[in-house]
């Protein structure tokens, strides 16, 4: 067993682990926070995509041992004081769903690609998500929450 202590949306969170325990697992079973998928289980589909230290990163490709003192963000810790993350706001007045199951990844890659980017071109939003695969929107309506998302920032 492992001792980690990691800060998840804001609240310390100090657990004894399996070593090999990986971050999507620790998040999903250990805390309870299912809003980052499993989709693929080969960090191909970016479900999983939470932040760390600001940053996207797909949980299934970590063990949460590598996450010891780290700030992770999941989706469920993107709003604040009951406002919706500019993301999530523009995914809702833009369509940017269908099944929801890729939402929560691709809104988090966004984070990261909006702010090394906060004007992306369309081709740079499709590139920032490439990491992320939708099997049912088209990505269209993901591009377009995106730059609605852009315009407010």
């Amino acid at each position: 067993m492992a001792e980690v202590s990691m800060t998840v949306n804001g609240k310390v969170r100090k657990s004894n682990i399996d070593p090999r325990l990986l971050l999507i697992h620790y998040l999903r079973e250990q805390l309870r926070l299912t809003g980052a998928h499993i989709g693929c289980d080969t960090s191909q589909c970016g479900a999983c995509t939470v932040l760390i230290d600001g940053r996207s990163v797909k949980a299934c490709t970590m063990f949460a041992v590598q996450a010891d003192g780290s700030e992770i963000t999941t989706i469920e810790g993107l709003a604040k004081d009951g406002e919706l993350h500019p993301l999530q706001q523009g995914f809702w007045e833009e369509h940017g769903l269908q099944c929801g199951f890729c939402t929560p990844g691709m809104i988090m890659a966004a984070v990261t690609l909006l702010k090394d980017n906060p004007k992306p071109s369309e081709r740079e939003i499709r590139e920032g998500i490439s990491g992320n695969l939708c099997r049912c929107t088209g990505y269209q309506h993901i591009v377009n929450s995106i730059q609605n998302a852009a315009k407010g920032k």
